[in-house]
């Protein structure tokens, strides 16, 4: 680990926040960082899809229009270039339904990224990120689909549509066009010494000046204000009603099979799939039934991160932990050759482990009391 954590190539950035309680279980949150630098880019790949999630579904709280609900059939439209369509649909499986609801399922389980596009196309480029500007994040960047698009495009986000079930209009919405271009906080980032582009080696970095960005604080904070709102200040928390917290909750802790989403039986989607801290992301380490990790994870550009609560109610201890490190030792963005297996993956597990047994011996003056949070139904 030592080997991995001082070598400045794989830039690592460790968030390591204490929870401690007091006699009525009120938790104070002690953060300890490593190497955190605001100013270091990092391609966040899919920690994005969280602040997606929440502001999707705060948007139908703002709505406010009777029948729009997350569990209402969407449709979308196209309207501009690289806009794909998901027409009207009323599958037999409810599971297999397009709605707001579903669409963050497969974000938090098995981080989909079509799912992703339709709720980045919901939300619309400027409204998404003016949002996150006023709950107290104004670095943050998600400008982006998960698609070959251009940054013109993605400025473009589709007409959706909100239907019953026997195919009536509840609610519409027209396409949207974010007129002025957002820039990154960091000014102009280059990463990498070649990328490879139309299969062929470019010998120049890669431009992710245009990509999304969002730093690991940001995410770390996000991630809390879900899990304790009420730790985080009132205008950090967004307009979220107790159910829409149950919802992200159960599905931000739950493996694809425990959920009970039946798009996510197969062997395929194995309980560690979307677990990098203390798992590894391996399928044959057993799953701890009493260790429960809510977590967003990402993955890309041999970017490899984890943000992640940690709640162990064999030893009742609490704690977060959130690790970014960069795997990508030909220094060719673009290739497909990154070491997640040989070195990022094993890292993260092993951090996870060993943060874990320390706060399970760690000495509290008073040990925290998991009811409250453990005690999460499924949600639909």
């Amino acid at each position: 680990m030592t080997r991995i954590a001082t070598n400045p190539q794989y830039e690592l950035q460790i968030i390591y926040t204490q929870i401690n309680r007091d006699a009525q279980n009120r938790p104070t949150f002690t953060p300890h960082t490593y190497h955190l630098n605001p100013r270091q880019y990092f391609n966040p790949a899919s920690l994005v899809k969280l602040p997606v999630a929440i502001l999707a579904l705060e948007k139908l709280n703002n709505l406010n229009k009777p029948g729009v609900t997350r569990r209402t059939i969407m449709a979308t439209g196209t309207a501009y270039r690289c806009q794909t369509p998901v027409p009207f649909a009323a599958p037999a499986d409810s599971d297999r339904t397009a709605t707001v609801g579903n669409y963050i399922k497969r974000m938090l389980l098995v981080s989909d990224n079509f799912a992703y596009n339709r709720l980045y196309e919901f939300l619309g480029q400027r409204p998404l990120n003016a949002r996150l500007a006023q709950l107290g994040y104004p670095n943050a960047r998600i400008t982006r689909r998960f698609a070959p698009c251009d940054t013109t495009a993605n400025r473009h986000t589709n007409p959706i549509s909100f239907h019953t079930p026997q195919g009536n209009t509840i609610y519409r919405e027209p396409a949207k066009f974010n007129p002025v271009p957002y820039t990154s906080p960091l000014g102009r980032v280059l990463q990498g010494r070649a990328h490879q582009a139309g299969g062929r080696i470019i010998p120049e970095p890669y431009d992710f000046t245009t990509a999304n960005h969002l730093p690991l604080a940001d995410i770390t904070t996000l991630l809390q204000s879900i899990l304790f709102p009420t730790s985080v200040p009132a205008t950090q928390r967004p307009n979220l009603t107790s159910s829409d917290y149950s919802f992200l909750r159960y599905y931000l802790h739950a493996t694809p099979h425990q959920s009970g989403f039946s798009s996510y039986a197969t062997a395929q989607y194995f309980d560690a799939y979307k677990k990098y801290l203390y798992y590894g992301r391996s399928p044959d380490i057993p799953h701890q039934s009493a260790l429960r990790i809510y977590n967003i994870v990402g993955m890309s550009h041999g970017y490899l991160a984890d943000v992640a609560y940690f709640a162990d109610s064999l030893h009742r201890s609490e704690f977060m932990l959130s690790a970014i490190l960069y795997v990508n030792k030909d220094g060719i963005i673009n290739d497909g050759a990154y070491e997640y297996d040989s070195i990022g993956l094993p890292f993260l597990a092993q951090l996870g482990h060993q943060i874990q047994q320390f706060e399970a011996q760690r000495p509290r003056h008073y040990r925290p009391n998991l009811t409250e949070i453990l005690a999460t139904e499924r949600i639909r």
